[in-house]
């Protein structure tokens, strides 16, 4: 008798297994939204896939007047600017305590209970503060998503380079290798997937943070657009703009999955 635990599936049968719920999701919401504008056609919960269409149709033709580019473009680029600085420098942050902590105890013992204490205070709790110390322009929103994934990026790395086996520090001692030599030609190596791995987790919170921030304080960019609209109601803009954030945070994710693979395929198992 075959297990559940012991069937293994073709890639294809895998992507087809996986579409079927998203395909179901849309039928589900199909057949919902056209028995919802049977009873009332000016209904704006849940707008027809020909309204959302028409609505895509205006913000991929229309520009925005504060930048005069096309308004998904504007959008797009303003927040991920903002997205990929933060993130390079919440990851450059978290590689260097991240190595500094989990090869040196000392290092360890001083600043680890600092970083532990940032790590449980929410993010968005700090955003007043952001905005009254770096004003309401770029930096306090990069700010923010640097100083909300950084923490946690910092305790995973740390406490992965400290559960490396102490016998290969050991044996690069013995060779003549002091803690620089160590650091970067022992723990480094092996950090790197982590990271990527680390990096790819903090993808969502990241998102999180960046779309609070527009919609506080922000003239451009997607959660702006988001918020900006909301009180009209306008679902059929909302909806297709949530749908391209998670395309663009899936593409994100299947990039960096993809640089781990190609770059480090001896952390990565057969069958993932």
């Amino acid at each position: 008798m075959t297990r559940l635990v012991d069937i293994r599936l073709q890639r294809g049968t895998r992507l087809l297994l996986g579409a079927l719920p998203i395909v179901v999701l849309l039928l589900v919401y199909l057949l919902a939204s056209e028995a919802r504008h049977l009873e009332n056609p000016a209904d704006k919960v849940l707008p027809t896939f020909s309204a959302m269409a028409d609505a895509i149709r205006a913000f991929t033709t229309d520009r925005d007047p504060n930048t005069d580019q096309i308004i998904l473009v504007a959008d797009t680029l303003a927040s991920l600017y903002r997205l990929g600085i933060g993130l390079a420098i919440a990851t450059v942050t978290a590689l260097v305590l991240g190595l500094l902590l989990g090869v040196m105890p000392l290092a360890r013992a001083i600043l680890g209970p600092t970083i532990a204490v940032i790590a449980v205070i929410p993010p968005v709790a700090v955003l007043p503060i952001l905005f009254i110390v770096l004003g309401l322009d770029e930096a306090s929103k990069i700010a923010l998503i640097a100083i909300g994934i950084a923490p946690f990026m910092t305790r995973d790395l740390t406490n992965f380079v400290a559960g490396l086996p102490a016998e290969q520090f050991t044996k690069a001692q013995t060779l003549g290798a002091n803690s620089w030599q160590m650091t970067i030609r022992v723990a480094l190596p092996q950090l790197l997937p982590r990271l990527i791995e680390a990096l790819r987790l903090s993808m969502g919170p990241a998102w999180v943070f960046l779309i609070t921030a527009e919609a506080v304080a922000s003239d451009v960019g997607l959660g702006y657009r988001i918020f900006l609209v909301r009180r009209y109601f306008a679902m059929d803009i909302i909806l297709p703009y949530v749908a391209w954030i998670s395309l663009l945070a899936i593409t994100a994710d299947a990039l960096l999955l993809w640089i781990s693979r190609r770059g480090f395929p001896w952390a990565h198992g057969a069958g993932r």
